[in-house]
């Protein structure tokens, strides 16, 4: 009978904010262990109660404190990771965010979330489109598997990197529907008194970085266009980080000098994972205008939450949402025209809620878990 290999899945990428990245490293941790599939994690010292309470029963293992630095985690990669690899005798290190060990006696899995660094490079800063394209390149060539989160993403690999792997495995990320369920009226007043919103108070929800490539000033844009036609319009809030898209963060500084009250739009911040669900499935309507994607994680997080979205048919996200959401260009004009045109039909957003509840229960990180069970089976045996 073959034997699965000894896994050490490095964890050390999981960022401060928790956002994404953590969710898909904890998913997949849960996903292996439903599987009946354990391995060695190492991680932040912080980070490992959390990992430790959605899958328990992987071993955990402590990161040295350099990790913390960004340098530091790269210098220890290079270097630590091989090291705990050999003492561990692992057969795969398994890298799930696109950096891993150079040089190891390892076979080395590596996870490609976005290939948008090649595609659309004016839609990431110079410097992280340079790291993201070098690493997307070293990893095409040294890595023994490569991992993809979507089809969409596979090919752009395919397309723009020389001599590109021919085959790499699609990933789809999953969602967990005890997180991620329709909420109710409790959890959406306690959201609305977290966004600082008066009670019954109705809005328009974005999860996600306000980065050039999710395209909030079209959004920004459409909705005020819509408020200019109906100041009843609810209002716009978007939860996530600023990022280095400096047209979206001049139309959110010229928002901020406003009155409290008169404020169309509202940065909330990261909201606690525990409110996102609510965040979303309590909205009107959820809109993500983004410019291309590599999966689209807030796509199925809302879906799964039982709210109608509006997205893009760019790069993956119609793998994510099917007919189960509702489509715009990503410009202005037909961003608001969607968005009219859906607050204007309830009837229409309960019947996306309810197809877009349906088909995010497809997305499992257990049927995720299988595909990178595989990848370390096949990276281990050398195929």
């Amino acid at each position: 009978m073959k034997t699965s290999p000894r896994v050490l899945f490095d964890a050390t990428s999981i960022p401060p904010s928790h956002g994404g990245v953590a969710r898909f490293i904890s998913g997949l941790l849960s996903g292996l262990e439903e599987n009946g599939q354990f391995v060695d994690v190492v991680a932040k010292r912080q980070d490992i109660p959390a990992l430790h309470d959605v899958a328990p029963g992987h071993t955990y293992l402590v990161a040295p404190a350099m990790v913390s630095r960004r340098g530091g985690r790269f210098l220890w990669e290079q270097t630590g990771l091989p090291a705990l690899a050999r003492r561990r005798r692992a057969d795969v290190i398994y890298s799930p965010h696109y950096t891993f060990p150079l040089v190891t006696r390892a076979r080395r899995v590596v996870t490609l979330h976005d290939a948008t660094f090649f595609s659309s490079p004016d839609a990431h800063s110079r410097l992280k489109g340079v790291f993201f394209r070098s690493w997307i390149r070293w990893a095409n060539a040294h890595a023994d598997r490569l991992v993809a989160a979507s089809r969409a993403t596979a090919d752009e690999v395919q397309r723009y990197v020389p001599h590109a792997q021919s085959t790499i495995d699609v990933g789809y990320l999953g969602v967990d529907p005890l997180v991620f369920t329709p909420p109710t009226p409790d959890a959406i007043a306690e959201a609305r008194s977290e966004i600082g919103l008066a009670p019954e108070q109705p809005w328009i929800a974005f999860l996600g970085t306000i980065e050039p490539r999710k395209n909030i000033p079209a959004l920004i844009t459409a909705h005020a266009s819509l408020r200019e036609a109906d100041p009843a319009t609810p209002v716009l809030v978007l939860s996530g980080a600023r990022g280095w898209d400096e047209a979206a963060n001049d139309a959110l500084d010229r928002n901020a000098r406003l009155a409290v009250e008169q404020r169309p739009v509202i940065e909330a911040g990261y909201l606690p994972l525990a409110l996102l669900s609510a965040f979303l499935g309590g909205s009107e309507l959820v809109v993500y205008p983004s410019l291309g994607e590599g999966f689209g994680l807030p796509v199925l997080e809302a879906m799964s939450s039982g709210a109608a979205v509006l997205t893009t048919r760019r790069l993956s996200i119609p793998e994510v949402g099917g007919d189960a959401v509702a489509y715009a260009e990503p410009d202005a004009e037909s961003l608001a025209a969607e968005m009219r045109a859906l607050l204007d039909d309830p009837d229409h957003r309960a019947e996306l809620a309810q197809s877009g509840l349906a088909r995010s229960s497809r997305f499992t990180w257990s049927e995720c878990a299988a595909v990178y069970s595989a990848a370390f089976a096949d990276a281990g045996a050398g195929s």
